[in-house]
C-alpha cells in the first residue's frame, strides 16, 4: 500500500490584487526560505509588504485588546479574497528612518543594554586622581582583607575616625568636651591620637581644639583566624558609627600591603605604625575620591544620572572647532595651517606660536597633519607659558562685547567632541568603571570584529565569571549575529542616522535573530542590497538559520546565489508596471531555470545576457588626480581617475570608496569651486578639476518630499503637457493659459485642497487621517480646467497615464516625447506622470535624476557620480542602465560609480578596487586597471569574485 503523502504546510494567498497584481494565487511554504523575483516595478513589493506582510501585521493588531488597539494605527485589510495560515509578520525594509541622535548601532541591536548590566555587575572601579582600584567594603570584607594582608600574631587597634562622628552630632552651640561625654554615653571608652590611647573617664583633662586625627578605639586584637567573627563584630560597629573603619598595628611585623599608608604616625620609640583603610561607601581610600556605586543607569546616556553634565549624553557641544581652525592639514604652520593666525590683527599670536614651536622643537614646515598627537595637543592646549588655540580663543571671549569679534568667533565655532567626556557621553564616575582594563566609552569605541575579539579572549576571575556568563552570551551572540551579515567594519558607537539603507536594514537583521524568534513570517527588502559578493553567503546563511529556527522567510531579491539558496521562489512579471503583476513562475530553481517564459530564467540560463563592450575605453591624458587622501581609514592614498570613460570604484564594504567618491572627490572639487559649505575629507591636493565643466552627484535621495513632485516635473516635461492643453481651442476660447493647468499655483488649481488631491484631518489624539478631497474629487483641478479636453483626455485623465502610453498619445508633440523617451530609455516607462514622488524606491528615483540630466543638454564634460545605481534592478534593468550610461558617455560625460554588483563591474572601462578589508583593514589602492587585470590581482576580494564570475559566464556560452 502507498503511503500517503501528506500536503506542505504553507500560507495560502487566493486573488491578490493589490497596486497592480492580477488577481493572482500562490503558496508561501512554512518555515521555509522564498525569494520573490522580477524586474523593477513588476508587483514584488505589492506582493510581499503591501499584501503578506500588511496583513500579518492587520491580524496580529487585530487580536489585541480593544484598549491595546486604539493606541495603534488603524490597518484597512489589502485587496486579497483570502489568506490561510499566515504568522505574525515583521518587515525588514532596506531604509533607514532613524534621526535620533542618541541612537546607535550598540542601542539599537540592544549590545549596549547587555553592556551596561555587564559594567555594573562585575565592572571595577579606578581612582581617576590616583588610578587605583576603588572597593566598596563590607564587615566580612574587610575582615578577611586585614587576615590576609597582616601576619600572624600583629597587634592591631580597630578604630574610626571621631571627626567624623563629631561632625555628624555638631550643633550651632556643640563643643569638643560635649562631644567626648556623648561618646563616653554611647559606650566608648577609649581614644586613639598620636599613637597613644586616652582614656574616656575624665574628658574635662584633655582640651581637644578639632578632633584631626582623632580615631574612636573600637577593639585591641592580635591577627589570629580564632579572632575573624569578633573582629567583623568591631567592623560593623566602626561602619554603623561612622561609615569607616581604620586598622593601625601597634608594632612594626605588618607585612606590606597596597591599602597600607607606612610612616603616617610613629610611637615615641620610633616603632612604625602601619594603617589600612576600610569604608562602607565607593570611595577612595588614598584620595577621599567619591564615586558613585556600579549600577545600570550609571551607564545610559539617555539618563541623567549617567550622562555626561556638560553635553547630556550627546557626546558633542557647540565650541571651538579645531577642523575649522586647521581647515587644511596638509599646510605647515609657517604657512598658514592655524587659519585664525593668518589675520592681520593677530599676527602677535603667530609669533608666539612661532616661539614656542622653536623652544619645544615643533616642526614649522611639516605638514600639521604629520606632527605627532602629542604636538598637537601642545599647539591647541597649550604648555607653560604657552596658553594655546584654545587660550587665544578663551581671550578673545572677554572681547566679545565688539560685533566684530562675535561675527570671528561665530566662524570657528561648531559641533565639536564634548571636552568633558572626550566624546563618550558618560559622566567621568562612568568612565571610571572598567571591564578587562577598558571603559564602556572605549568599549562601544571598538570596530564590531574587534569588540568580538575583545569579548571572545576577556578573562575575569572565577567569582565575576559566574555573574557575568549570561551577558557574556548575549553580547557575543549578537557580535557575531552582527559579523555574518557584513557589519563588522561599523563601530559599536557609530551613529544609527548615519547608517546607509542597507546597513540599516541588516542591523534589524541582527537584532532579529538576537531575539530568536520562532513561527514567525518575516519580510526582508534586498538584504543584499550594499554588500560585497565576499559577503552574500554569509548573508544566505544567515537568511537560512533565520529559517532553521522555525520561522517562515520572504525576501524579495535579485541576487542569484540568493535564488540558488531558496526553497521556493516566485517570478512576477512578467514586465514592469500594468505590463506586470502576473505570477510568471513558482517552483523551485531548478524548475525556474527551465522555464520558457521568465525573464529572469533567460538571463540565469544565459539566453539573454548583459554585455560587454567589444573595446574597452584607452585611458586618456585627460584625469583628475586625488593626492594624500587621508579622511576616515583612507590611509594617505593617491589615485588617478580617467576621465571620459566608465570607471567603477570597487571594493567590499567599509574600505573607503564613499569616502573617497563623496567625501573627497565631489566635496573637494565643489568646494573648490566656492559651491560646498559642509565639511570636505582631508586630503593634499586634487589636479585636473579644470579639465571638467561640472560635477553631479546622483544619488538615491527623493527627487522630491511632498506629493506635489512628479516624474515629469523633475524632467521639466510637464511644462510642455500644459502648453499642449493651453494651446487647445477651448482653453484658448475662456482665456486659459499654461499656468491654469499648474496644480502647484493658484488659477486652476482647487483651492480647498490646493493642487493636492487630499485634505489632512486632523485628529487630536490620534494619527492625522488623510482623505480625498470632496470637492475636487481627488483630480486636483477646478470643474472647469477638467472640461478642457485634449484628444478627448482632460488634464487629471492625462496625468494618470503611463510613460509608455504618454508617448503615444502625445506623438504630435515631439518636445514631449523625447523626454519621455528617456525615462523609458532609463527602465521608468511603467511610471504614470503624475505619480508622487514619495511613492517612488530610491532605485527610481535615482534613474529619473539619470533621465533627467540624458534629456538636458548638460555640459559636454560634466562628472556624473553614481552610487549603488543598481539597487533594486533586475538583470534586465541593468541592461537599461548600462545603456544610458554609455549615452552620458557618448555625450562627452565621465562616470565614476560605487558597485559591487559584478554585472556592472565587468562592463566597467576602468576599475579602482579598495580595501583589502573594511575598516581599519581598509583604506588602500588594492588594485586599479581593467576588469581582466583586477582579476589578476592578489589581494583584490573583488578580482577573486569577478574572476569566478568570468569563468561562470564562459561556462554558459559554452553550454549554449
Amino acid at each position: 500500500m502507498q503511503p500517503v503523502q501528506t500536503k506542505e504546510e504553507a500560507i495560502e494567498v487566493r486573488g491578490a490584487r493589490v497596486h497592480n497584481l492580477k488577481n493572482i494565487s500562490f503558496r508561501l511554504p512554512l518555515n521555509k526560505l522564498t525569494v520573490v523575483t522580477g524586474v523593477s516595478s513588476s508587483g514584488k513589493s505589492s506582493l510581499a509588504f503591501d499584501t503578506i506582510y500588511a496583513e500579518g501585521q492587520r491580524r496580529y493588531v487585530e487580536s489585541l485588546s480593544a484598549y491595546a488597539r486604539q493606541f495603534l494605527e488603524r490597518m484597512d485589510k489589502p485587496d486579497v479574497d483570502e489568506i490561510i495560515g499566515i504568522a505574525p509578520a515583521i518587515a525588514i525594509r532596506q531604509k533607514n528612518s532613524t534621526r535620533n541622535p542618541r541612537s546607535t548601532v550598540a542601542t539599537q541591536t540592544e549590545i549596549y543594554d547587555y553592556l551596561r548590566l555587564l559594567f555594573a555587575r562585575v565592572g571595577q572601579t579606578f581612582c581617576y586622581v590616583c588610578d587605583r582600584e576603588v572597593k566598596k567594603d563590607s564587615p566580612e570584607s574587610a575582615a578577611d582583607e586585614i587576615l590576609e594582608t597582616l601576619a600572624e600574631g600583629t597587634r592591631f587597634y580597630v578604630l574610626f575616625p571621631a571627626e567624623i562622628e563629631f561632625q555628624k552630632s555638631k550643633t550651632k552651640d556643640q563643643k569638643p568636651i560635649a562631644h567626648l561625654m556623648s561618646l563616653m554615653q554611647s559606650g566608648f571608652t577609649r581614644l586613639y591620637r598620636d599613637g597613644e590611647t586616652i582614656d574616656l573617664q575624665k574628658p574635662e583633662d584633655y582640651k581637644f581644639k578639632d578632633f584631626e586625627n582623632t580615631f574612636v578605639l573600637i577593639d585591641r586584637l592580635k591577627a589570629d583566624k580564632e579572632i575573624r567573627q569578633r573582629l567583623v563584630d568591631s567592623l560593623e560597629t566602626c561602619f554603623r558609627e561612622s561609615g569607616a573603619a581604620i586598622i593601625k598595628t601597634a608594632d612594626s611585623t605588618a607585612s606590606e600591603s597596597p591599602r597600607v599608608n607606612k610612616g603616617a604616625n610613629n610611637t615615641a620609640q620610633n616603632k612604625e605604625i602601619q594603617t589600612l583603610n576600610f569604608a562602607d561607601k565607593f570611595i577612595c581610600k588614598y584620595d577621599g575620591t567619591l564615586f558613585e556605586e556600579p549600577e545600570p543607569r550609571l551607564f545610559s546616556f539617555n539618563s541623567p544620572f549617567g550622562a555626561c553634565p556638560l553635553c547630556q549624553g550627546f557626546g558633542n557641544t557647540i565650541d571651538i572647532d579645531f577642523d575649522l581652525i586647521v581647515p587644511n592639514a596638509n599646510l605647515s604652520i609657517d604657512r598658514g595651517a592655524i587659519e585664525p593666525f593668518t589675520r592681520p590683527q593677530y599676527e602677535w599670536a603667530f609669533k608666539a606660536l612661532k616661539a614656542f614651536c622653536v623652544s619645544e622643537d615643533i616642526s614649522m614646515k611639516l605638514p600639521f597633519a604629520d606632527l605627532t598627537d602629542a604636538q598637537k595637543s601642545a599647539i591647541f592646549e597649550g604648555k607653560g607659558k604657552w596658553k594655546g588655540v584654545r587660550g587665544f580663543f578663551t581671550w578673545l571671549d572677554t572681547k566679545k562685547y565688539k560685533l566684530h569679534v562675535r561675527v570671528f568667533l561665530a566662524k570657528y565655532r561648531g559641533y565639536t567632541k564634548c571636552p568633558e567626556c572626550k566624546g563618550g557621553r558618560l559622566r567621568k564616575e562612568a568612565q571610571a568603571v572598567r571591564v578587562g582594563g577598558r571603559n564602556l566609552p572605549e568599549t562601544v569605541n571598538l570596530a564590531i570584529n574587534d569588540a568580538q575579539k575583545f569579548f571572545d579572549q576577556l578573562n575575569l576571575s572565577e567569582e565575576r565569571e559566574k555573574i557575568a556568563d549570561k551577558l557574556l552570551l548575549e553580547i557575543r551572540r549578537r557580535l557575531k549575529f552582527l559579523v555574518d551579515v557584513g557589519l563588522d567594519y561599523l563601530t559599536l558607537d557609530r551613529l544609527a542616522a548615519t547608517l546607509s539603507g542597507g546597513e540599516a536594514q541588516r542591523i534589524q537583521l541582527a537584532t532579529n535573530l538576537g531575539s530568536l524568534l520562532v513561527g514567525t513570517l518575516y519580510v526582508l527588502d534586498e538584504p543584499s542590497i550594499g554588500l560585497h559578493p565576499r559577503d552574500n553567503a554569509r548573508l544566505v546563511k544567515i537568511l537560512e538559520n533565520l529559517r532553521d529556527i522555525g520561522n517562515t522567510v520572504l525576501v524579495v531579491e535579485h541576487d542569484e546565489e540568493t535564488m540558488r539558496s531558496a526553497d521556493h521562489i516566485l517570478d512576477i512579471g512578467l514586465y514592469a508596471g500594468e505590463l506586470g503583476g502576473n505570477l510568471v513562475f513558482e517552483g523551485d530553481f531548478i524548475s525556474l531555470i527551465q522555464s520558457d517564459v521568465s525573464l529572469t530564467a533567460k538571463y540565469l540560463r544565459g539566453d539573454l545576457e548583459i554585455k560587454v563592450p567589444a573595446k574597452r575605453k584607452e585611458p586618456t591624458n585627460r584625469k583628475i588626480e586625488i593626492i594624500g587622501a587621508r579622511e576616515n581609514n583612507l590611509k594617505n592614498i593617491s589615485v588617478e581617475i580617467p576621465l571620459e570613460m566608465l570607471t567603477c570604484i570597487t571594493g567590499v564594504s567599509g574600505s573607503g570608496k564613499s569616502t573617497l567618491v563623496h567625501d573627497i572627490l565631489y566635496a573637494g572639487i565643489k568646494k573648490k569651486r566656492g559651491e560646498w559649505h559642509g565639511a570636505v575629507g582631508h586630503f593634499k591636493e586634487i589636479k585636473g578639476s579644470e579639465l571638467i565643466d561640472d560635477i553631479i552627484l546622483v544619488d538615491q535621495s527623493p527627487i522630491g518630499r511632498t506629493p506635489r513632485s512628479n516624474p515629469v516635473t523633475y524632467i521639466k516635461a510637464y511644462d510642455a503637457i500644459r502648453e499642449t492643453f493651453a494651446a487647445t481651442n477651448t482653453s484658448k476660447a475662456k482665456g486659459f493659459n499654461a499656468s491654469h493647468f499648474s496644480f502647484n499655483v493658484p488659477g486652476g488649481r482647487c483651492e480647498i485642497c490646493q493642487g493636492s488631491g487630499t485634505v489632512t484631518v486632523e485628529m487630536q489624539f490620534l494619527a492625522d487621517v488623510e482623505l480625498t478631497c470632496e470637492d475636487c474629487r481627488g483630480t486636483r483641478f477646478r470643474d472647469e480646467i477638467l472640461d478642457i479636453r485634449y484628444k478627448g483626455k482632460n488634464i487629471a485623465e492625462v496625468l494618470q497615464l503611463t510613460v509608455r502610453e504618454a508617448i503615444l498619445f502625445f506623438k504630435e508633440v515631439n518636445k514631449l516625447v523625447n523626454k519621455l523617451k528617456v525615462i523609458e530609455a532609463v527602465g521608468l516607462g511603467y511610471l504614470r506622470l503624475g505619480q508622487s514622488a514619495t511613492t517612488l524606491s530610491g532605485g527610481e528615483a535615482q534613474r529619473v535624476k539619470l533621465a533627467s540630466h540624458l534629456a538636458t543638454k548638460t555640459r559636454s564634460k560634466t562628472l556624473f557620480i553614481f552610487d549603488e545605481p543598481t539597487t533594486g534592478l533586475h538583470f534586465d534593468d541593468i541592461n537599461k542602465l548600462l545603456a544610458a550610461f554609455r549615452a552620458l558617455i557618448e555625450k562627452g560625460g565621465s562616470l565614476r560609480v560605487i558597485e559591487h554588483n559584478l554585472d556592472v563591474i565587468n562592463t566597467a572601462d576602468q576599475v579602482i578596487d579598495l580595501g583589502p578589508e573594511g575598516g581599519a583593514g581598509g583604506g588602500e589602492i588594492v588594485a586599479c586597471g581593467t576588469p581582466e587585470e583586477i582579476t589578476k590581482a592578489k589581494n583584490s576580494h573583488t578580482g577573486r569574485y569577478l574572476k569566478k564570475y568570468l569563468i561562470g559566464l564562459s561556462l554558459t556560452k559554452n553550454y549554449r
